[in-house]
């Protein structure tokens, strides 16, 4: 399927702030840019790097007054979610060298205490992508998704204990549980096609059988109309924009997935 993302920020700047933005989506395994524009109003000076996970990031130093930013793309991407239950566990032993990273716990995702949760939620299920699915299916029945009861990223332990959360919460969580089994996992932050509300989404990402699986909790069950924007090890490292200096938060923002062909 065909789609047209688009973000729209606008911020009021008293003084002049640095900002990193990912805001622009790239072409990859699963999805593909045939365009995109990035505009910036006041027209700033704006350069561009990849980080260490491979995201299109943008730095700009924004003059005082009302800075808008507007990015859109068009993108092709899956009508469904690949599903490959029976794709094994990947030894350890055998993992590519830039995966190791997506093992070990992180800020938001505190891996080593949740083993035996882990363990006890995929019991007599087969290692590897089965073992995701009953990770995913008890989020799905445990944790409950409220779009807006938290304001700031929180800790798989803290979601764990509250049980309920955003997108992002119940990611951090399933990223938490398979890196408790030693199965690589990633948070995911962009775009998904009929998402209600309509905002930036979260989802997370599991490696098994020699490749990436997306895994959504937050929905009722497999669906396409997903856009990547960024990857990371938790919600620290992709969020759309970071600010240094005074707090800064956006006046206005606008979120759009419109379907334009199939």
């Amino acid at each position: 399927m065909w789609l047209r993302v688009s973000c729209n920020l606008v911020f009021d700047i008293e003084i002049p702030t640095p900002f990193i933005l990912m805001l622009r989506p790239r072409s990859g395994a699963q999805q593909w840019i045939e365009r995109d524009e990035f505009k910036i109003t006041p027209n700033t000076p704006i350069t561009e790097f990849t980080d260490d996970y491979g995201n299109l990031c943008q730095r700009i130093l924004a003059p005082a007054g009302q800075l808008s930013i507007y990015t859109t793309a068009d993108v092709e991407t899956s009508e469904v979610l690949d599903l490959d239950f029976g794709a094994p566990f990947v030894e350890i032993q055998n993992l590519p060298n830039d995966l190791l990273c997506y093992l070990l716990p992180s800020r938001y995702c505190e891996s080593d205490r949740f083993n035996d949760l882990a363990t006890s939620i995929t019991a007599n299920y087969l290692p590897g992508f089965n073992q995701v699915a009953a990770i995913e299916d008890w989020l799905r029945n445990t944790i409950s998704f409220i779009p807006g009861s938290t304001a700031y990223p929180i800790s798989a332990t803290e979601v764990y204990n509250k049980k309920c959360g955003v997108c992002r919460d119940l990611a951090h969580l399933g990223i938490a549980l398979c890196r408790s089994l030693s199965i690589p996992a990633r948070m995911v932050v962009g775009y998904l096609h009929e998402l209600k509300p309509m905002d930036m989404h979260a989802w997370f990402e599991a490696y098994v059988g020699g490749r990436w699986y997306t895994f959504d909790a937050t929905q009722n069950g497999p669906k396409g109309g997903y856009v990547a924007i960024g990857y990371g090890l938790d919600a620290a490292d992709v969020a759309v924009f970071n600010q240094f200096g005074p707090a800064v938060y956006p006046i206005h923002q606008e979120f759009k997935v419109e379907r334009i062909k199939c």
